[in-house]
Parts: structure tokens; sequence; C-alpha cells
């Protein structure tokens, strides 16, 4: 067999090989859950859909959070976690609210929901990066106005993390369980 011969005969069973290789690792890996791809409608009676957030939101009124209600959860959800965040503050991204193992049969959260670690059934709220636990409003500097987005989670579980867990920690523990979301958004200037 000429050199030139057995240098194909050598890459060729090369190729073969690598394929087979990445065949097997992709079939014996795990399979994530496909990104959600099913929408929960999220509301708030207390301000319109990208619209100034009213002052009794924010901290320069009584800091309480809105009531926010979503409907229709996908089959198999099991709990709800909800995210308020800021990604115009000038430190990044700031946290405002973080709430999960809301029961999957909720749709809302009320007014004025209390700042307590964990209620009677068994939603709990993470730390903000007010370093509270529960809802901290609006606070931006002077300036233009930001935007809060209020953001809801179908889960197809309940979720084993602390009260006062942080956004990043309660996004890590979502990774492959996201059925749905939905995403409001309210403005808030000084």
């Amino acid at each position: 067999m000429p050199h030139a011969d057995r240098w194909k005969l050598v890459r060729g069973s090369l190729f073969l090989l690598s394929c087979f290789l990445i065949i097997t690792a992709c079939s014996t890996q795990p399979r994530q859950k496909e990104t959600a791809s099913a929408t929960l409608d999220l509301t708030s009676a207390d301000f319109a859909a990208g619209a100034t957030i009213p002052k009794m939101f924010t901290c320069d009124g009584g800091d309480s959070s809105p009531a926010l209600a979503w409907k229709a959860p996908p089959a198999g959800t099991q709990s709800f976690a909800l995210i308020a965040d800021d990604p115009d503050a000038p430190v990044g991204t700031w946290v405002h609210w973080v709430v999960f193992n809301i029961p999957a049969t909720l749709r809302a959260l009320p007014q004025n929901f209390p700042k307590d670690e964990q209620s009677a059934d068994g939603t709990r709220q993470g730390k903000n990066d007010f370093d509270k636990i529960g809802y901290g409003g609006p606070c931006p500097p002077p300036g233009k106005a930001h935007r809060y987005f209020f953001k809801v989670y179908a889960l197809d579980t309940k979720l084993n993390l602390n009260p006062g867990s942080t956004k990043k920690e309660l996004e890590g523990a979502m990774q492959g369980h996201i059925l749905a979301r939905g995403e409001y958004l309210g403005r808030y200037s000084h």
C-alpha cells in the first residue's frame, strides 16, 4: 500500500473514531430542560406596564411592594419564584426583591407583601441588594428614569433554598426547572 493511501486510511479511521466518541458522549450526558418557551401573563393593578411606579412603592414613599398577579401556569407547575431588579443602577443590576416557593395554587402577591423570611404558606423571601429581606422599592439617584423589571417564573419543583438566599442563588437553583416566565416593567426617577 502506498504511503499516501495509508495516511488517507489513518485519517479516515481517526475521523470515524472522533465521530463515535462525540456521539457516545452526547448520548450519555443528562439532558437539560429546554429554555422555557411558555409565557406567564404578569400584571399589576397598581401601575400600567411601562408606566411610572407610584411613589408609595418606592423609597420616597412607603416602600411597599406593588400587587402582582399572573394567570394560567403550565401543567406540572409546583411553585413560583419572583425577582425584581433594576438593570440601570450605576453599580450594575440592583436586586430589589427575591421571592421563591410561592405555592402553585397562588396567582398573585398582594400589595405590601409582608417582609418576613417565610410565610405560613411556605413562601420564602431572599435578601435584596439593600441587604434586607423582602421588597426594597426603587431608590435611584437623581436623573434619568430607571427601569424596574418584575419577573415571575413557573417552576416544576419547590426549591431547597433557605430564606435570605440571593438572586444569584435563586437563579442557580431554578436552572433546568423553569416551565414558563413572565415580566412586567415599571419606571421611576427622583
